[in-house]
């Protein structure tokens, strides 16, 4: 049991929806993740765990800090996290900024689970 907790990849999920960021949580965990759920940037920066998850789900449209000017403060700071961008409000200039500071996946919502599941498994080896 141990070993396998050692291979578990760990995920950020930050969205400010709580019915969104339960269901995420719960689909991610169900199929094995370790899970860091967050209902704000805010409190993602400051819960340290930026530097060991394996990839970030963040919602674009967030209160306060948006999903992408979190994503331009992880690359200012070195921070080199693959990012799934989701939202609800899609628009082409959204999915241009979410290209522009560099996402591997853009999801609208609601999204099937499969495609959130294979960004994933793009986001590394």
């Amino acid at each position: 049991m141990i070993g396998s907790l050692m291979t578990q990849r760990i995920l950020a999920v930050i969205d400010n929806d709580p019915g969104m960021l339960k269901a995420l949580n719960r689909l991610l965990k169900a199929h094995g993740f370790v899970v860091y759920a967050f209902d704000s940037a805010e409190a993602f920066l400051v819960s340290g765990i930026a530097g060991q998850a394996s990839c970030l789900v963040l919602d674009i449209h967030l209160d306060g800090m948006s999903g992408l000017e979190l994503r331009r403060e992880l690359t200012r700071t070195g921070v080199a996290i693959p990012v799934i961008f989701v939202t609800a409000y899609d628009s082409l200039a959204s999915k241009e900024q979410a290209q522009e500071v560099g996402c591997i996946a853009y999801l609208l919502k609601p999204f099937e689970a499969s495609a959130l599941l294979k960004a994933i498994e793009k986001s590394t080896p």
